[in-house]
């Protein structure tokens, strides 16, 4: 029998009290012993390092940031926190090799880096402000919504607010300079971005627009070029949504994106060795608001969080034909928004 723990990211808007941990069973197939694990406020997102330090978002007393917690011992045991005036990141990577930790801004329209030190603590290196706004009402400024690394190690960071895709070189010290600049259509609101297995792509998820983009990834100098663009949702559907996570399989044969509103996860099938998507599958995601997804390391089980109904969503996945199958839908985590699994 095999279980993998889960850490899970929420709001703390109405019942949740901050970070919560369940495990898969991967015999049983089956979601079990939900556990409240750390007190924060809206802590929405985190990350988990190598040396098993928990990276998490935190609002606290008019300040916003990143805590850092021990993640050996249970409760999690906070040691360093880096806040500042305003409200607390959207996205935190971990970049292991240079041994830095990224962090977006969503509200401020900045990305941070800080320097992991030899104890667990993280040191402010740079912080980098953006400006500018696009066409949609939730476009009025700059929103940083994604920043993590290239596969050739350079920062690429993904602003909702001014429809832009931005790269950056970035020194050992954590210092990054900014290297090239890709718009999107005028009111895509970029939100995620992975890249294919040989770097040769990435997919870019809109948000605003419920749009799934292919972009040409140029390694000689971080630039992207757009190739194709495909619907994250059914071409009836009229009402409101959200696009939110984005998973790509590790053979770069599929992608899964979790629809806000229509309440899914939409799957689709890579082809013409990376360049093209097609949509192949709409599953459910049995509850409100699914917002980010996440898969153990074999990638054999999807798990979704619905914020909005305090529940989570577990599915079989089918690495020949990329499909999900649900197992479970009624397991309760509070105000769910991140899935980070631990092992």
């Amino acid at each position: 029998m095999t279980v993998h723990k889960i850490l899970f990211g929420t709001y703390t808007k109405r019942i949740s009290k901050g970070l919560y941990e369940a495990e898969l069973d991967t015999e049983a197939r089956q979601l079990q012993n939900p556990t409240f694990v750390g007190e924060l406020t809206n802590p929405t997102y985190l990350a988990i390092s190598t040396a098993n330090k928990v990276y998490a978002v935190e609002n606290r007393d008019g300040q916003g940031g990143v805590v850092t917690f021990d993640n050996t011992v249970r409760p999690l045991a906070e040691i360093d926190a880096q806040l500042s005036e305003g409200s607390a990141p959207a996205y935190i990577g971990v970049d292991e090799s240079r041994q830095l930790v990224f962090a977006g801004y969503y509200h401020r329209g900045t990305v941070e880096s800080y320097q992991i030190q030899p104890d667990g603590n993280l040191a402010l290196v740079t912080t980098w402000q953006n400006s500018g706004s696009g066409p949609r009402p939730e476009q009025g400024s700059s929103h940083i919504h994604f920043a993590n690394l290239t596969p050739d190690a350079r920062l690429v960071a993904v602003d909702l607010g001014t429809d832009e895709v931005i790269t950056f070189d970035v020194a050992a010290d954590g210092q990054f300079t900014e290297a090239a600049r890709f718009q999107t259509e005028e009111g895509f609101g970029p939100r995620h971005i992975r890249f294919s297995p040989d770097g040769q792509y990435a997919y870019v998820l809109g948000e605003l627009s419920s749009l799934l983009s292919v972009l040409k990834y140029h390694a000689e100098d971080g630039t992207f070029e757009h190739v194709m663009t495909a619907s994250t949702i059914p071409a009836d559907w009229t009402a409101h949504n959200g696009s939110a996570a984005l998973r790509l399989s590790a053979d770069g044969r599929f992608i899964y994106a979790s629809n806000r509103g229509h309440n899914s996860v939409v799957v689709f099938k890579v082809v013409n060795e990376g360049a093209e998507i097609e949509r192949i599958q709409f599953v459910s995601s049995e509850g409100e608001f699914p917002r980010d997804m996440n898969w153990d390391q074999n990638q054999d089980f999807l798990v979704v969080a619905n914020q909005d109904t305090d529940n989570v969503t577990l599915f079989s996945r089918h690495h020949e034909t990329g499909e999900l199958t649900l197992l479970q839908k009624d397991f309760a985590i509070p105000e769910g928004v991140r899935v980070a699994f631990e092992n």
